[in-house]
């Protein structure tokens, strides 16, 4: 049997949720650290690419040494992410951890590293080139780097 995608209102109502509890708690509910095995959460604060205003985004990541990794997946929508959007615009910005905070820089994983990142996300999605296949581009694989403090 495919993989399942919940509905698009489904997928926008429980990240905007999930948004809210983080903005309404200061960060205490709703981030978590990667565990092996498992994803965890951050606060992303992008430079809106055509406001200028601060927008922030909730997203799923995993460690890769000093480094953040997300996918720029929409739900699996097939538009690209306006937070991907605006980051390929102004690449630096803000992460708030379970905590912590940290300015970094943002960048598309290419080549040998791209593969060697989505197949770290594979070990934690089994079903992710399903999903991923139903996307008319590749899904990017976003690199956040810690830069110096701002």
């Amino acid at each position: 049997m495919p993989a399942r995608v919940p509905p698009r209102w489904f997928v926008r109502t429980f990240w905007t949720l999930h948004r809210a509890l983080c903005r309404v708690s200061g960060g205490r509910f709703g981030l978590w650290r990667p565990k092996p095995g498992t994803w965890g959460t951050l606060r992303l604060t992008t430079v809106g690419r055509r406001t200028g205003r601060e927008r922030r985004v909730v997203l799923g990541y995993v460690e890769d040494g000093p480094n953040l990794v997300t996918l720029a997946m929409n739900g699996w929508a097939a538009p690209e992410p306006a937070w991907w959007l605006n980051l390929q615009a102004t690449p630096a910005a803000t992460v708030e951890l379970a905590g912590a905070s940290l300015a970094v820089t943002a960048r598309a994983a290419a080549g040998a590293e791209r593969d060697r990142l989505w197949a770290v996300w594979r070990t934690i999605d089994k079903e992710l080139d399903v999903y991923a296949a139903r996307r008319p581009a590749e899904t990017a694989v976003v690199v956040l780097e810690p830069t110096a403090a701002r």
